[in-house]
C-alpha cells in the first residue's frame, strides 16, 4: 500500500534534496512556517471542508468528532490515491484540477495549527505526517545540522510522508483525516466548525451535509433556485443563482501555465430570505473564493466565486482573470433579483455607501452597471419587465395616480416603489423619476371626463397637504369648468356654495366667471389658489358689472338679471348696509324711469329727504323696485334710508367724494411724521347736502345711526372734522361754542344751544371742553377772542389760552407766517392792551420791574412772541455791588433742601446787599435777577433768595414754601 502512495519514494527525495541543498531545507520550513501562521491560520475546517467537497463532487458528507485526544474529520467521496500524497507532501503543489478547489493542496497546512501528528487515511490507505519523525530523520543528516541548530530543531511538517497502521473508517465514509491534539481544546474546535456549518454548505456546492459530534446541518437545493438549510436552530431559506463560463483568450493571454489550465469560473450569489420569503440584504460581509477571504464587501448578497487569490488565501489576486470573474458575476446579479418577489427586489440594489475595498468599490460599480441595464423591475400593469433605463416612477407614492397616469406614462412602475425604502435604490440604478411638473404637463390637453379630473385631484391630494414645493409644482393643473372649458391653473377657478338655479343665472351674466365643475370640485383645488366661495364671495365677482351697469343699461342692454343675481346673492349673503360699497354702483331706476346709481337713489318712505337742500341731487328709487325687494336689501347694495357710509381700508388717497376731501387729507397728512394719509377711512358721504336750516335733525340723524356714530368716532375722521368746521348749531360751526358745564372757558367761548343734543355728540363734534388751539384756524379764533375788550376773560383762562397758542406754535400745528399778527392782546392784568404797548414775558424776574397790564405771559415766551410779533422782555443791567458765594454758606439752604429731600445746589451766585437793575435807563431795586450772562443774583431776603433757590432747582412751583422753610428752616414749618 505504501508502494502503491510512493510515500517511502518521495521521503527519500526530500531527504536527499535536503541533504544535497540545505537552502532547499530552509526554504521548505520557512515555506510551511508561512502557510502555518500566515494564510492558512484559522482555517483549519474550511480547508478540510474544501478538500471534502471537491472529494465528493457534489452530495458529500463531512463529519467532525473528537475521539481518543484526536479530532476526526472523514468525508465521502473520491479516497486518497498516489497524486493525493503527492499533493500532501509538496508545500507548492496541488491535486486541483480544472479551476476545482482540489482534494489536497497546500491548504492542509491548516492541520498544524492543531496537530503536528496528522493522518489522513481511506479506503486504498493512508499516510501519516510527524513532526518527531521527520526530525529524527533530519538529525541524521550532518549537511543539516546547522540548519537545525538555527532553528532549535523546528522541521518541516508536511514534508515527509510516513506509514499509517490501518485502521476501520467511519461507516459510510471514504477519508478521515486524523488530528492528534496537544494542548488545544477539542471540544472548542469542534464549536468552531459549528459556527462555520452554514457558510461552508452555501460556499461548497460539493457538500450537502456536515456532522459536529451529534449536530446536522444538511443542504437541500430547490427548483425554484433556493437553498434551504437545516440547522440546528430551524431551517433558513437562501435565494441563490449560479453560474458558470469559460475565460476567453484575450485573459489567458500572458497568463502561466498552470493558470492557463484553468479556463472556468463559477459564480454564486446568495441572499437570505425570512420567513415570507423576503430577503434579508448581508451588511458588511467578505468575498467568498469560494471560502472566505479578508477582502471586505458591502454588497447586499453574498459571493462565492472560483477567483484567483493570493498565496495567503486571504487576499485577491489582482489580475485579467480576477476582473474577469468579476464582471461575470456582476452579469449574472439581476438574475438572483429575478428569483425575489417583485416589490423586494429594491432590496439588493447596493447603495451609494463608502466601499469596505477596492474589490467593494469594483464589484458595486460593476453590479450597478449591470442592474442599470436588465431586465429586472415589473412595471405597473404588472405584464412588463423593465430595466431601470426602460422604467419611470411617480414621486408620489399614489396606487390611484399610477392607475391614471399609466396610459399616458409609458414604463410606470407601481406606486409603492415611490415609497422611501425603494427610492435610493432606484435612484442607484437609474430610474428615471416623474416629478409633479411632469405630471401637470402630462395631463395637460387630456381630454377626461369631470370625474376623472376629481379622482386625479385624490391621488395628489395628500402630497399637496403637506409640502408647499408640491403646491407650486401643480399650479398649472388643468381644471374643467362648468360651462364645458378645461382651464390652467386651480388660481382664480371658483368652488360655489350656492343654489344651481343662482349658477344658471349667473351664467347669463358676461364676465368670464370661472366656475369648476361640481363633479370635478375637490378640497385640491382650493389648496392650489381656487377659491371656495359663497354667496358674499360670489357677489364680489360680479363686481365689474356691478360697476359698470349703470353705462350697461344706458347702452340699452338689459341688465336685470344682474340686478336679480345681485340682489339674490345679498340675500343670500345676509349682507347689510356698508359692508360692500361696491354695490351701490347697480344700476337702479329712479321714479323718473331714468338709470341711476344705486347710492344716488332714496327709499320712499326715506327720513333724509326731510333735511336735504331742494336741489340736492338725490332722487326716490322706482316704486316697482321698492315693491318687489325689501327695504333692508336695497339698503344693502347702498340705496338710502339714511346718510350713505365710506368705507376704506386701504385708501391711497381723497378719492371718495367727500366734501372738502383734500383740505381733511392734507391736514392729516400734514399732522403725521410720515407725511401719510389716513389708514383707514369710515365717513359719512352727502353732508354737504343738508340744508343749513335742517342741522338739528341732521345731527339727530347721525347720532341715532350705528354706522354713522363709529364714523364720527373715528379718531382723525373725516366726518367729525367737517362737522366741526361745517355743521351750524345756532348758525355758527360746533368749535365756536363750548359745553354748559365747562366753566374754565367761562368769557371765552358761549354755550352751545344744545338743542337735545347729548354732551358726547357734542364732543365729537368739536363743541369745546378745554382750550385746545389744534390749527390755524383756531389760533386766530382764539386770538380774536382774547382781543375782545368786551368780553370779561378770566386770568387762568388767559394764560392757559396763551400756553396752547405757544404748545401749538413749538409742536408745528400753527405756523405763525399764516396768521396775522392781532391789534391787540390779553394781558396778564386781564385787560386787553395794544400790541404796540405789550412784551412777552420772558422770565419770572421781569415781573418785579414791569407793569402787568402790558405783559402777555403763559407757556414758553419764544413761540408766542413768535405768533404775536411782540418783542420778549430785555436791556437790563445789574448795576448795585455784590459778593460771590456759594450756595451752601447761605442760611437755611442746605437746611430747607434736606426738609424737602432735595440736593442743595452746587457752584456760586451774587448776593446783594440791595440788588438794584438799570432797565431804560430808570433804576429797579428788585428781590433777586437772572442777568443776560445767566449769571443769578438775589438778596439775602427769604424771599429773593426763595425765589432764585426754587428757579436753579426747577422747583418753581415751591418758590413759597422755600421762602418760608429760608425763614424759619425748621420741619414745624414744612408741615404748618
Amino acid at each position: 500500500m505504501n508502494e502503491l502512495f510512493r510515500a517511502d519514494e518521495l521521503r527519500q527525495a526530500t531527504l536527499a534534496a535536503w541533504a544535497s541543498s540545505p537552502t532547499r531545507f530552509r526554504e521548505d520550513a520557512n515555506a510551511e512556517d508561512d502557510l502555518r501562521y500566515g494564510g492558512y491560520r484559522d482555517r483549519l475546517f474550511v480547508e478540510l471542508a474544501q478538500n471534502a467537497a471537491d472529494a465528493a463532487g457534489a452530495g458529500g458528507i463531512l463529519r467532525a468528532t473528537v475521539a481518543d485526544g484526536e479530532l476526526r474529520v472523514a468525508n465521502t467521496g473520491a479516497p486518497l490515491d498516489a497524486e493525493g500524497v503527492a499533493a500532501l507532501a509538496s508545500l507548492r503543489a496541488s491535486a486541483k484540477r480544472s479551476g476545482g478547489v482540489g482534494q489536497f493542496g497546500v491548504g492542509f497546512a491548516a492541520v498544524l495549527a492543531v496537530s503536528t501528528e496528522p493522518s489522513v487515511r481511506s479506503a486504498a490507505g493512508g499516510v501519516r505526517f510527524s513532526a518527531a519523525d521527520t526530525l529524527t530523520a533530519v538529525q541524521a543528516l550532518p549537511e543539516l545540522a546547522a540548519e537545525l541548530a538555527d532553528r532549535d530543531n523546528a522541521v518541516p511538517v508536511l514534508r515527509l510522508p510516513w506509514p499509517v497502521d490501518p485502521s476501520p473508517l467511519p461507516s459510510g465514509f471514504d477519508t478521515e483525516v486524523r488530528l492528534p491534539l496537544s494542548d488545544v481544546d477539542g471540544q472548542a474546535l469542534l464549536d468552531q466548525l459549528a459556527g462555520q456549518a452554514e457558510d461552508l454548505l452555501l460556499a461548497l456546492p460539493g457538500l450537502s451535509r456536515i456532522e459536529v459530534a451529534d449536530q446536522v446541518w444538511t443542504r437541500t437545493d430547490h427548483p425554484d433556485g433556493t437553498t434551504e438549510l437545516h440547522t440546528p436552530d430551524g431551517p433558513k431559506r437562501w435565494a441563490l443563482h449560479r453560474e458558470s463560463g469559460q475565460l476567453g483568450e484575450e485573459v489567458l493571454l500572458g497568463l502561466g501555465v498552470e493558470a492557463r489550465r484553468r479556463t472556468g469560473w463559477t459564480v454564486c450569489w446568495a441572499v437570505r430570505l425570512d420567513e415570507s420569503g423576503q430577503p434579508r440584504p448581508a451588511g458588511s460581509d467578505v468575498l467568498y473564493a469560494p471560502t472566505p477571504t479578508d477582502e471586505r464587501l458591502s454588497l447586499p448578497a453574498r459571493l462565492f466565486a472560483g477567483l484567483p487569490i493570493e498565496p495567503s488565501r486571504r487576499r485577491l489576486a489582482p489580475s485579467p482573470a480576477a476582473d474577469a470573474v468579476l464582471r461575470a458575476a456582476a452579469a449574472c446579479y439581476p438574475q438572483l433579483l429575478l428569483a425575489l418577489p417583485a416589490n423586494s427586489r429594491t432590496a439588493l440594489v447596493p447603495l451609494p455607501e463608502f466601499p469596505l475595498s477596492e474589490v467593494d468599490e469594483k464589484l458595486r460599480e460593476l453590479v450597478l452597471t449591470a442592474l442599470s441595464n436588465a431586465e429586472w423591475l415589473v412595471g405597473a400593469d404588472e405584464d412588463t419587465v423593465l430595466s431601470p433605463r426602460q422604467a419611470c416612477l411617480l414621486d408620489v407614492a399614489a396606487p390611484e395616480l399610477v392607475e391614471l397616469l399609466g396610459p399616458s406614462l409609458g414604463g410606470l412602475l407601481p406606486a409603492e416603489l415611490a415609497e422611501a425604502e425603494h427610492l435610493r435604490a432606484l435612484q442607484a440604478v437609474g430610474v428615471r423619476r416623474i416629478r409633479l411638473p411632469e405630471v401637470v404637463a402630462t395631463v395637460a390637453g387630456v381630454d377626461r371626463a369631470p370625474e376623472w379630473w376629481h379622482r386625479l385631484y385624490t391621488a395628489l391630494a395628500p402630497v399637496a397637504e403637506v409640502d408647499s414645493t408640491a403646491r407650486e409644482e401643480l399650479g398649472a393643473l388643468p381644471v374643467p369648468l362648468v360651462d364645458g372649458r378645461t382651464v390652467t391653473g386651480p388660481r382664480g377657478v371658483l368652488l360655489p356654495e350656492v343654489a344651481a338655479d343662482i349658477l344658471t343665472a349667473m351664467s347669463t351674466v358676461d364676465i368670464g366667471l370661472r366656475v369648476v365643475h361640481p363633479d370635478a370640485a375637490h378640497r385640491l383645488l382650493e389648496r392650489l389658489g381656487a377659491r371656495q366661495v359663497g354667496a358674499a364671495e360670489l357677489l364680489d365677482e360680479l363686481r365689474p358689472a356691478v360697476e359698470r351697469s349703470v353705462e350697461d343699461l344706458e347702452a340699452g342692454l338689459d341688465t336685470a338679471a344682474l340686478t336679480e343675481v345681485v340682489l339674490r346673492l345679498v340675500d343670500l349673503a345676509g349682507l347689510r348696509r356698508g359692508e360692500a360699497p361696491w354695490l351701490s354702483a347697480l344700476a337702479l331706476p329712479d321714479e323718473h324711469g331714468d338709470p341711476r346709481r344705486a347710492d344716488e337713489l332714496l327709499l320712499p318712505g326715506s327720513p333724509l329727504r326731510a333735511v336735504l337742500a331742494q336741489d340736492s341731487p338725490l332722487d326716490v328709487v322706482a316704486a316697482e323696485v321698492a315693491q318687489r325687494w325689501a327695504p333692508s336689501l336695497l339698503t344693502a347694495i347702498g340705496v338710502l334710508d339714511s346718510f350713505p357710509i365710506i368705507v376704506d381700508e386701504n385708501p391711497t388717497g381723497p378719492e371718495h367724494d367727500l366734501p372738502d376731501e383734500q383740505e381733511w387729507w392734507d391736514e392729516l397728512a400734514a399732522a403725521h411724521p410720515a407725511g401719510e394719509g389716513p389708514r383707514q377711512i369710515i365717513a359719512v358721504g352727502d353732508l354737504d347736502l343738508v340744508a343749513e336750516e335742517h342741522w338739528p335733525e341732521a345731527l339727530r340723524l347721525l347720532a341715532a345711526d350705528p354706522l354713522a356714530w363709529q364714523a364720527l368716532r373715528l379718531r382723525d375722521g373725516h366726518t367729525a372734522w367737517w362737522l366741526s368746521r361745517f355743521a351750524l348749531i345756532g348758525g355758527r360751526p360746533p368749535r365756536d361754542w363750548r359745553r354748559a358745564d365747562v366753566d374754565e372757558l367761562n368769557g371765552l367761548y358761549e354755550v352751545v344751544p344744545a338743542e337735545g343734543l347729548s354732551d358726547e355728540l357734542l364732543a365729537l363734534l368739536g363743541v369745546r371742553d378745554s382750550v385746545e388751539v389744534s390749527d390755524v384756524d383756531d389760533a386766530i379764533d382764539v386770538l380774536a377772542r382774547l382781543a375782545d375788550p368786551d368780553r370779561l376773560v378770566r386770568e387762568g383762562v388767559v394764560l392757559r389760552a396763551h400756553e396752547a397758542l405757544a404748545d401749538a406754535v413749538s409742536q408745528g400745528r400753527v405756523d405763525p407766517a399764516e396768521v396775522d399778527p392781532p391789534a391787540a392782546v390779553r394781558s396778564l392784568a386781564g385787560t386787553v392792551v395794544a400790541t404796540e404797548r405789550a412784551l412777552v414775558l420772558d422770565g419770572p424776574w421781569w415781573l418785579a420791574v414791569l407793569d402787568p397790564a402790558e405783559v402777555v405771559a403763559g407757556g414758553e415766551a419764544s413761540p408766542l412772541a413768535d405768533l404775536l410779533d411782540l418783542p420778549t422782555s430785555d436791556g437790563d443791567e445789574v448795576v448795585s455791588d455784590s459778593r460771590v458765594q456759594p450756595w451752601a454758606e447761605l442760611d437755611g439752604v442746605v437746611e430747607s433742601c434736606d426738609l424737602l429731600g432735595l440736593d442743595y445746589p452746587d457752584g456760586d451766585l451774587h448776593v446783594h446787599e440791595e440788588l438794584v437793575v438799570l432797565l431804560d435807563e430808570v433804576r429797579h431795586t428788585v428781590p433777586w435777577w437772572l442777568d443776560p450772562d445767566g449769571e443769578l443774583h438775589t438778596t439775602e431776603d427769604p424771599q429773593g433768595l426763595a425765589r432764585a433757590l426754587a428757579w436753579t432747582l426747577d422747583r418753581w412751583e415751591d418758590r413759597h414754601l422755600l421762602a418760608a422753610l429760608l425763614a424759619d428752616p425748621t420741619a414745624p414749618t414744612l408741615l404748618r
